[in-house]
């Protein structure tokens, strides 16, 4: 497939200057570029044709080449590509320009950052994640110089744009037909110098500080949530905004309660006749005490659900329950009078076995089938 003359794709004439030839490819680039036609397979080509016909039409030697041979004279397969590294660069300008326009400020490289978040792990009790509260943290963070308002420079003085890279924080190294960027070894990427640093920061623009803050606990936080303080992490570069501060919340243990979300677990230890006979007990709640009653012959594990009784969550619209799993307490340190009741008792069950014990003689049934097998 023949390609077309180079000037006919940027459409301008044999005798246009350089502005007019950069002219034409910018407004090229800017309608077939892919960011703004994704997908379009046509504006992809007629993109590569034009980008191929300025890379020869802006570089003066490969310029002349081509006006003498056509195709054929920047052709590398068929004979060296004329040209220095000038075309590369002046490429590589245009197309940053091109990337502005499109996506907003010049070709120039931003020299401003936000500031690095940050996360402050707060320990609190149960009843104060249930119920809310608010307390006071102590951080340390890097914050905004005040001597120099941010600019590392001394006071009275300013920053000066870098003459290494002109302020773009990047240089571009020429090596044959390979441009190669890299981070500009005066400025460190800045793309600015200071020539009098401020002797409070040492030019760094932030210092390190501890700062006191006040966080309101909503009620019903978890652990895990995070509760989000902007523009309270660290300061930014260059007058960049800050960043935030994250308080992460960690649930101190309960010697009663455990959590599931908006549920509480807690243990119900009954007495042996309580299970038995059964009664009525008192339970534990974080609103005070609620009064359970235990039914005759409660076994252990059975599990006792209040409702209402639990956490109401940061997003839930009802609080959850509290689950009482019952645990029924073998007697210790018996008396001998104790003791001597409780092999009465004992000798009075055997009589009737199954008909008192029947979880224990199931398990005795089961036990004897297996080993007659």
């Amino acid at each position: 497939m023949n390609k077309r003359d180079y000037y006919e794709v940027l459409g301008v004439s044999r005798s246009a200057s350089e502005d007019d030839i950069k002219k034409a490819f910018k407004k090229l680039a800017m309608k077939h570029h892919p960011d703004r036609n994704p997908g379009d397979k046509t504006a992809e080509e007629k993109f590569k044709e034009a980008k191929e016909a300025y890379e020869v039409l802006s570089d003066a030697g490969k310029r002349s080449a081509y006006d003498q041979f056509g195709h054929a004279g920047v052709d590398p397969s068929m004979r060296g590509a004329a040209g220095g590294p000038g075309g590369f660069r002046d490429f590589a300008d245009a197309f940053s320009d091109i990337f502005g326009d499109v996506f907003g400020g010049g070709g120039r490289r931003s020299n401003v950052y936000r500031g690095a978040d940050l996360r402050y792990n707060l320990e609190i009790s149960l009843e104060e994640a249930a119920r809310g509260t608010e307390t006071r943290i102590r951080v340390p963070v890097l914050t905004e110089c005040e001597h120099c308002h941010g600019t590392g420079a001394k006071p009275g003085t300013s920053p000066t744009t870098c003459p290494t890279c002109g302020g773009h924080g990047q240089v571009r190294m020429q090596q044959g037909f390979f441009s190669i960027q890299q981070t500009c070894p005066r400025c460190h990427g800045s793309g600015r110098v200071i020539g009098d640093p401020c002797t409070y920061c040492h030019g760094e623009g932030r210092v390190k500080k501890h700062k006191t803050l006040s966080v309101r606990i909503p009620a019903g936080v978890d652990e895990g949530d995070r509760i989000r303080l902007s523009g309270e992490g660290e300061a930014g570069i260059n007058g960049g905004p800050p960043g935030d501060l994250y308080v992460q919340i960690h649930l101190k243990a309960h010697p009663v309660f455990q959590r599931d979300h908006d549920d509480l677990h807690c243990e119900l230890p009954i007495s042996f006749a309580t299970a038995a006979l059964g009664g009525e007990i008192q339970i534990p709640t974080l609103d005070g005490h609620a009064a359970i009653k235990i039914p005759p012959e409660t076994q252990s594990g059975k599990v006792f659900r209040l409702r209402g009784k639990g956490i109401k969550g940061v997003r839930s619209q009802h609080p959850g329950d509290l689950m009482a799993h019952v645990v029924v307490e073998t007697p210790v340190n018996l008396t001998e009078r104790q003791k001597e009741l409780l092999r009465e008792f004992e000798s009075c069950c055997t009589e009737h076995h199954g008909k008192h014990n029947p979880r224990a003689k199931s398990f005795m049934d089961k036990v004897k089938e297996f080993f007659a097998q």
